[in-house]
């Protein structure tokens, strides 16, 4: 998968509320009520990704999430990171 440039990255995340790029990856923060609905969206999340064979870089602390997406192959941010974030956002909501 190809590594996309910074404006493609930009303009990607025009269509993605709250997402940043930041350090080579696509970052967004997550707050939920308290921990069970934290790690219960989390595991949601993880089915997909594996589904999509494409894996986050998370921290969990009590009811915060944070994802960071990166293509490790591509060294980058690729169509799959901005595909998998749209997963997210979906699963979220």
């Amino acid at each position: 998968m190809k590594k996309m440039n910074t404006n493609e990255i930009e303009a990607a995340l025009k269509n993605l509320t709250g997402w940043e790029l930041k350090n080579d990856m696509i970052e967004k923060s997550f707050t939920f009520k308290d921990f069970k609905e934290a790690f219960s969206m989390m595991t949601r999340i993880a089915f997909e990704c594996e589904k999509q064979q494409h894996h986050p870089n998370w921290e969990n602390v009590y009811n915060n999430l944070t994802v960071k997406l990166s293509t490790h192959d591509a060294n980058g941010v690729t169509q799959k990171d901005i595909d998998l974030a749209k997963t997210i956002e979906d699963i979220v909501a």
